[in-house]
């Protein structure tokens, strides 16, 4: 993979990439390094490599390169979908420090993590919803997007009014992206939960959950009116 992965580097996207996934100092993504690979070719490579094992894999993870990282978690997705086996969650929640930017997350976490729990307790979801880890709080959030496309919502909502006193714009974004799939599915349930929760609402939660409201009602809700 090493030699691949060499092949498709492009020193000038790594350079966007950087600033794109705030890599400088004291932002979010903090020293990651990137090679410049686009994710369609990650998936190429994830693809050619698929049949890796977890040690394998592991080593792929904790590389110090983004887009290896990202491709040892589209493995594990894949694997993950061929066979349900917990040893992979296990490996995937034994592993988060590695998940840490918020792609790696979004193009994981509801196809393991999401697809496991959605008929089991759900313990572990809350738990990393209350970490003190921004990732962990982005994959416990994220995670349910299987459940809403599964017409489950509960655990979105309450995992949602746990992270709604979150401070960090990558988690507001990120309720507020599972609440808008809930308002596509049900929007009498989005607009409950809005009203109930409206004053511990951050701006960009409610933002980017009413994205697809029409635009007078939107504004609505942003002036606080027609609640």
């Amino acid at each position: 993979m090493q030699k691949k992965l060499k092949e498709l580097s492009d020193t000038e996207k790594a350079e966007i990439y950087k600033r794109f996934f705030k890599s400088g100092k004291g932002q979010y993504g903090e020293g990651d390094l990137f090679l410049g690979i686009t994710v369609p070719k990650c998936r190429l490579i994830a693809k050619e490599f698929q049949d890796l094992e977890l040690n394998e894999i592991e080593k792929h993870l904790k590389s110090k390169w983004h887009e290896e990282r990202l491709i040892a978690l589209l493995i594990l997705v894949e694997k993950f979908k061929k066979n349900k086996d917990k040893k992979i969650v296990d490996f995937y929640l034994e592993n988060t420090k590695f998940i840490n930017n918020w792609d790696l997350v979004d193009l994981s976490a509801d196809k393991i993590l999401g697809a496991f729990f959605i008929d089991k307790d759900k313990k572990k979801l809350y738990e990393m919803a209350l970490s003190q880890d921004l990732w962990e709080k982005r994959i416990s959030i994220i995670s349910t997007f299987y459940f809403i496309k599964n017409n489950k919502f509960e655990d979105t909502l309450k995992i949602s009014k746990i992270l709604l006193k979150d401070k960090h714009d990558l988690i507001h974004k990120a309720v507020g992206w599972m609440l808008r799939e809930v308002g596509k599915r049900d929007i009498q349930i989005l607009k409950d939960f809005l009203r109930e929760n409206y004053d511990n609402l951050p701006r960009t939660t409610l933002r980017y959950a009413i994205e697809k409201f029409p635009e007078a009602e939107r504004k609505n809700w942003l002036m606080r009116q027609g609640i």
